[in-house]
């Protein structure tokens, strides 16, 4: 049976829909992250030479562009519960776009002019497309019978990055670190994710690819977890208890074992 739009949690507050979703959940949970399991970035250096090319007339090499989104990101990662519903979603992408602007060379800050524009910019240079094993991996989730629950250090933006991805309508909630006012390795986002599936932590794994966000976090709630190291992770080998694999692929043999 198809399921019902994926629960959101957007501002810290349940969509409608929450209870009676919930009511039809199976006890146990996959909880699972988004970049780098579930999505991945395209390189977005190539794409914003041409934004700023297109639509303010200045060049910049991709090495200035990288240089520039990472500092984006780096004020993003420290920013981003500003995020937490749309006026601070608007807020938070205006100054990410001008501390992306204040890392390229002052020739070019001179010709960036409206900074609503450069947020639009900044944006249609992030793109995200989905892993080949992250569908399959969902798909047996669901056939196993698991609440599949999406849990990601993000803004409220999340759901919709995964929409465009397909992967939206095989989540049955999506919770993000801005929504709730907490990030991974907080506790409070696991134990919200775990809320919402109405599962115990004991009947729950969480799968990441990160060891301090993902397989730390997850643990201190006691929530089985495991660390994706895709080719050319540095996360390395996760300690036990926890397991590590590297491609969703191996997640359901790996499910079938932790339940029988």
């Amino acid at each position: 049976m198809p399921r019902a739009r994926p629960v959101v949690i957007c501002g810290g507050r349940r969509a409608a829909t929450a209870g009676r979703s919930r009511r039809g959940w199976a006890s146990r949970a996959l909880l699972i992250d988004a970049l780098g399991t579930l999505v991945a970035l395209r390189p977005p250096a190539p794409a914003l030479v041409r934004e700023l090319g297109e639509r303010f007339g200045c060049e910049i090499s991709e090495q200035q562009a990288s240089a520039a989104l990472a500092a984006e990101i780096r004020f993003y990662r420290s920013h981003m519960q500003m995020g937490r519903d749309d006026a601070g979603l608007r807020e938070l992408r205006r100054r990410c776009a001008a501390a992306m602007r204040d890392a390229l060379p002052g020739e070019v800050r001179a010709g960036l002019g409206d900074l609503g524009e450069l947020a639009d910019a900044l944006m249609a240079s992030l793109s995200f497309e989905a892993f080949e094993d992250a569908r399959p991996a969902l798909v047996g989730a669901r056939e196993a019978g698991l609440a599949a629950v999406a849990v990601s250090n993000w803004d409220v933006s999340l759901e919709g990055v995964l929409e465009h991805a397909g992967l939206a309508p095989l989540l049955d909630a999506v919770v993000t670190s801005a929504a709730v006012g907490a990030a991974k390795p907080d506790g409070a986002i696991f134990r919200f994710a775990l809320e919402l599936a109405g599962a115990q932590p004991r009947r729950a794994v969480h799968i990441g690819d990160s060891l301090r966000e993902d397989v730390e976090g997850a643990l201190r709630c006691g929530i089985r977890a495991v660390l994706l190291n895709r080719a050319g992770a540095r996360e390395g080998v996760a300690p036990p208890p926890a397991l590590t694999i590297s491609t969703l692929t191996e997640l359901a043999p790996l499910l079938d074992r932790l339940w029988t």
